[in-house]
């Protein structure tokens, strides 16, 4: 397993303040920036794109985590990289040639990532896993902060660490969703490396007190 990282996610923050909201989850001792990115017609909502990307990128040494949950990725992996982003994944079931599309993040100088909505199958990822630096988990379903955890994914996250370990794979396990203080602990015995959370840190009044919760959590 990796280190424990804790990405605050920029949905939960005051979108009027971003660039001091950013700053202050480093400030506060995270580890990474998550940045969702909606289109309206992949889920329900709309959110940012790669010009907030580049101001973030600005405002902050955070590295960010940009998950792209829309339906033409492809059409946005040279914006992305060229704002900024470090870490950028892409829906399973948004795109058509996956492997293609990988690739392509790779050749753009940012490290790929595949995001997996709860209901899809994780052996899906099989062929692609040795091209991924990361998986990303969904532990509710996309779109919209807030929503409750769903423990019934972490037997996707079991079966990628199993899978990591049989191959001697460094692919880092991410988990989006419904992770605080009280679910991250479990989170972490699955075999998660990289925590996003949103409301459980830019929903608190103290966001350095949030994040040290939420290591003690994934330390107990």
């Amino acid at each position: 397993m990796h280190p424990v990282l804790i990405a605050p996610s920029l949905l939960s923050a005051n979108f009027a303040r971003l660039g001091e909201e950013a700053e202050a989850a480093r400030v506060a001792g995270a580890d990474m920036l998550h940045v969702d990115v909606m289109d309206g017609h992949f889920v329900p909502n709309l959110t940012l794109g790669p010009p907030i990307v580049r101001s973030l990128h600005k405002a902050t040494s955070l590295p960010l985590d940009c998950h792209l949950m829309v339906e033409d990725p492809d059409a946005l992996l040279e914006d992305f990289a060229a704002a900024g982003t470090r870490w950028l994944s892409v829906h399973l079931e948004a795109c058509r040639h996956l492997h293609r599309t990988v690739a392509r993040i790779r050749e753009l100088g940012m490290s790929p990532g595949v995001a997996l909505n709860p209901h899809t199958a994780v052996s899906l990822l099989e062929p692609i896993l040795p091209e991924l630096d990361f998986v990303l988990v969904m532990s509710v379903n996309p779109g919209f902060g807030g929503q409750r955890f769903i423990p019934a994914v972490l037997d996707k996250v079991r079966w990628l660490d199993h899978w990591r370990k049989a191959h001697g794979s460094a692919l880092a396990i991410e988990i989006d969703g419904g992770i605080t203080a009280e679910t991250i602990g479990e989170a972490r015995r699955a075999g998660v490396d990289w925590f996003v959370a949103g409301s459980a840190v830019y929903g608190k009044a103290d966001y350095t007190a949030a994040v040290a919760a939420l290591r003690a959590g994934a330390a107990e």
